[in-house]
């Protein structure tokens, strides 16, 4: 027997599933930085290091934009098919971004000079993250745009 969800059951798998993200980013976000201030202080760095910015990108990116999609489900019910399809991408793009972030700072604390085809990887890389966060933006504005006008109709 296959149990068939409701309205209801969707919209709350969907809210636990984003405030686990919330929570998860804020505790990658925590471990950033943490990370960050440590090994800096380890290694005697004084300088400027992308390492500082996956704090703030796990935060304000991560956990603060899930709970926002919290929110807009509960009052909006913006997940239909796409918007699920570009949440997953944002997860994607936000963490490939995050990666880089620490690929690139662990070389610039350590004072390792890094090969110009191995820096521009890094940065094409760093690109496709932003690319797909960016796009995934947009694509869960359109279905928030979507769920505006279908609550117009009501």
């Amino acid at each position: 027997m296959t149990a068939r969800w409701d309205g209801r059951d969707r919209e709350a798998a969907l809210m636990k599933r984003y405030a686990n993200s919330a929570l998860l980013y804020a505790v990658l976000a925590m471990v950033g930085g943490v990370f960050f201030r440590e090994f800096t202080k380890f290694n005697g760095f004084d300088g400027v290091t992308t390492l500082a910015f996956v704090h703030t990108h796990y935060f304000a990116l991560g956990m603060i934009m899930f709970l926002l999609f919290l929110v807009l489900e509960k009052t909006l019910h913006i997940a239909d098919r796409s918007v699920s399809r570009a949440v997953v991408a944002y997860h994607v793009g936000l963490n490939v971004t995050a990666l880089m972030l620490v690929v690139r700072g662990v070389p610039q604390v350590l004072g390792i000079d890094l090969a110009r085809g191995m820096d521009a990887a890094i940065s094409g890389i760093a690109g496709l993250g932003h690319i797909v966060l960016g796009v995934s933006i947009v694509l869960i504005l359109l279905g928030v745009k979507r769920a505006v006008a279908r609550a117009e109709k009501r």
